[in-house]
C-alpha cells in the first residue's frame, strides 16, 4: 500500500484492536471508515455474527489463573521420572471475552474463549459461517486476528504456539498454528494499518470485488462510484427516468448540458438499499410518560398503558409539550442511537437529545472547509438548484396534461444557466423564476373543485389549503433532514448554498433543494 509523502499525520491510539488487522486483511478501505472516521451499519451478516457471539461476548466470572512465573502465579513444576497421577493433571480453565493489551505489540484484544491449561493458552475465536474450502481451512483474515490474539497471550506472559477457529455454522474447529510466516505477515498488517492512520488518506476502494456487495458499509463507501470520479476527468452516468419519454428525456440533457458518458472499462453496480422499516414514534399525549419494558416503550398515562412499541421499529421520538420520559428509556434510545425531538404543544422545535456525537471529525472538518470557501459553496449551490429544477421539469413533463412546451423549455433554460452561475445572487434569482415557472404548472396538476384552486406559492402565513399543506410537509422534511444530517455527522447549520443564519438549519434547507 503507498500512502502520499506529502499527508499530515495524525496521532493513533497506541494499541490497535484486533479486530481491526482482520478488517484490514479483509480491505483497508472498511478500516479507515469505520475505526478512523467512526462509520457502522448494521446488515444481516452483522447481526448474525453478534448472535453467534451472544454467549461468548458474556465475560466469565470465575479468576483467569496467572501464567508461570508470574506475580501471583504458580512456579513453574519440576519434571517427574514417572507420569503423573490423574489427580495432578492440572485442569483446563476456560474463560470468555478476555480483555488483554500488548504495549510492545501495540495491539488490544477481546478474546472470545481461552482454554487456558498450565501456563500454556489457547485463543478460540467464533465465526459465523461455515469452514471455508481453502488451503488450512481458513481465510488470511481470520488467521491473521487468531495470530494477534496469541501475540498479546504470549506478551502477557503465556505459552501460545497456536489457536482455534470454531465455525458456528458448521459446528466445526479449526486448528491454526502460529508459524513464523504467520506473525510476520500479522506484524506487518499492524505497522501498514498504523501508518494508513497516521496519513489521513482513506484507501481506494476494491476494484470490482465480490467483496463489496455483502460488506455493511457499502451504502457509505460507495465503491465503484469512488472508484468512477477518481478517474480523471470521469463523470459517473446519469440513470434515466425509466419511462417512455426517452426522446423528451434526451432533450433534457441536451438542453441543460447534462449528459455524460461513462469511461471505457468501467461500470456501476447498482445499489439497493435495505428497506428500514422503523418509524417516528409522536406522542401528543399531555402528561404522559414515555418508559421502557424489555425490548419495547411503553407509553402510560395515569398509570394506564396507552400504548407500546417495539424498540427497533422507532428511528425518532417526538415528544410533544408536557410529555415525560423515564431515564431508562432515555439511556437506551440514546444508546441505539434513536433521536428524541423535544416540540413545544403547538410544534415549534425546541431541542434535541441524542447520543454521543458522531465520531467522524473529518466529515465535519471538510464540511466547515468547504462553507469557508465561496468558491467550493457556490459548486455545491449549483448542484442543488439544477437538481431542484430538472426534477420540477421532470414531474412537470411526466404529469401535466396539455401543452406543457412553454413551460418546460423555460425551466430548461433557467437549468442551463443556474449551472453556469457565477455568483450565489445570480444562482439565487434563478431558483426564484424557476420557482415561479413550476408553480404555475403546479396549480394545473391539481384535480378538484375550488378548494384546491392555487394561485402560485405563497407562505408565512399561507393563503389557502394547498400551500398550508406544502408549507406543512416542507417543515416535516427539514425535520427530518436535520436528525438524519445529525446523526451521521454533519453540522446541520451551517449549509453552502443557504448562509448560516440564527437558529435555521442551512445544510437541511440546502439538501430540502
Amino acid at each position: 500500500m503507498i500512502l502520499p509523502a506529502s499527508a499530515p499525520a495524525q496521532e493513533v491510539p497506541e494499541l490497535i484492536p484486533v479486530r481491526m488487522l482482520n478488517e484490514f486483511a479483509y480491505c483497508p478501505r472498511l478500516v479507515y471508515l469505520e475505526w478512523i472516521q467512526g462509520e457502522f451499519a448494521d446488515n444481516l451478516d452483522t447481526l448474525e455474527g453478534r448472535f453467534a457471539h451472544r454467549r461468548v461476548d458474556r465475560a466469565a466470572t470465575d479468576e483467569v489463573p496467572l501464567p508461570p512465573g508470574a506475580e501471583g502465579g504458580e512456579a513453574p513444576a519440576e519434571v517427574a521420572e514417572s507420569e503423573p497421577a490423574p489427580s495432578d493433571v492440572p485442569e483446563t480453565i476456560h474463560t470468555r471475552s478476555l480483555m488483554l493489551s500488548a504495549p510492545n505489540e501495540g495491539l488490544i484484544a477481546r478474546i472470545d474463549v481461552v482454554d487456558i491449561n498450565a501456563g500454556t493458552a489457547i485463543p478460540v475465536d467464533y465465526k459465523r459461517g461455515k469452514v471455508p474450502d481453502v488451503p488450512g481451512n481458513a481465510w488470511e483474515p481470520e488467521q491473521v486476528q487468531l495470530c494477534a490474539q496469541g501475540l498479546v497471550l504470549r506478551e502477557n506472559g503465556y505459552q501460545c504456539e497456536g489457536g482455534i477457529l470454531y465455525y458456528v455454522e458448521s459446528r466445526r474447529r479449526v486448528s491454526v498454528p502460529f508459524t513464523e510466516e504467520l506473525i510476520a505477515r500479522t506484524r506487518q498488517l499492524a505497522a501498514e494499518l498504523r501508518l494508513m492512520g497516521q496519513a489521513q488518506v482513506p484507501p481506494r476502494p476494491l476494484d470490482d470485488s465480490p467483496k463489496c456487495p455483502r460488506c455493511s458499509l457499502v451504502g457509505i463507501c460507495l465503491p465503484d462510484e469512488t472508484r468512477l470520479l477518481q478517474i480523471e476527468g470521469a463523470e459517473p452516468d446519469e440513470l434515466s427516468d425509466g419511462d417512455s419519454l426517452a426522446s423528451s428525456t434526451a432533450q433534457e440533457e441536451a438542453a441543460t448540458g447534462a449528459a455524460t458518458r461513462t469511461p471505457p472499462g468501467t461500470k456501476v453496480r447498482r445499489l439497493f438499499a435495505a428497506r428500514d422499516d422503523a418509524q417516528p414514534l409522536y406522542v401528543q399525549e399531555q402528561g404522559a410518560m414515555v418508559g421502557k419494558s424489555g425490548q419495547a416503550l411503553t407509553i402510560k398515562k395515569s398509570g394506564k398503558m396507552v400504548a407500546q412499541v417495539r424498540l427497533l421499529d422507532v428511528s425518532q421520538v417526538c415528544l410533544f409539550g408536557n410529555v415525560m420520559i423515564s431515564p431508562q428509556a432515555l439511556r437506551d434510545l440514546a444508546g441505539a442511537g434513536v433521536p428524541i425531538c423535544h416540540f413545544s404543544y403547538g410544534g415549534w422545535f425546541s431541542a434535541l437529545t441524542s447520543g454521543l456525537i458522531h465520531k467522524n471529525v473529518e466529515l465535519r472538518q471538510a464540511q466547515f472547509a468547504i462553507a469557508a470557501d465561496p468558491m467550493r459553496s457556490l459548486e455545491f449551490g449549483r448542484q442543488f438548484v439544477l437538481g431542484k429544477i430538472k426534477n420540477c421539469r421532470t414531474l412537470l413533463r411526466r404529469n401535466l396534461q396539455g401543452d406543457a412546451t412553454a413551460v418546460l423549455r423555460d425551466l430548461a433554460d433557467l437549468a442551463r444557466r443556474a449551472a453556469a452561475a457565477r455568483d450565489a445572487g445570480s444562482l439565487l434569482g434563478l431558483e426564484g423564476m424557476a420557482a415561479k415557472a413550476y408553480f404555475a404548472g403546479f396549480a394545473r396538476l391539481l384535480k378538484g373543485d375550488q378548494v384546491f384552486e392555487v394561485e402560485g406559492r405563497n407562505r408565512r402565513p399561507p393563503r389557502d389549503p394547498v400551500n398550508a399543506l406544502l408549507s406543512f410537509v416542507y417543515a416535516l422534511l427539514v425535520k427530518e433532514l436535520t436528525i438524519v444530517l445529525h446523526s451521521v455527522g454533519f453540522d446541520p447549520m451551517l449549509g453552502f448554498y443557504h448562509r448560516p443564519r440564527y437558529g435555521r438549519p442551512s445544510l437541511a434547507l440546502d439538501l430540502a433543494e
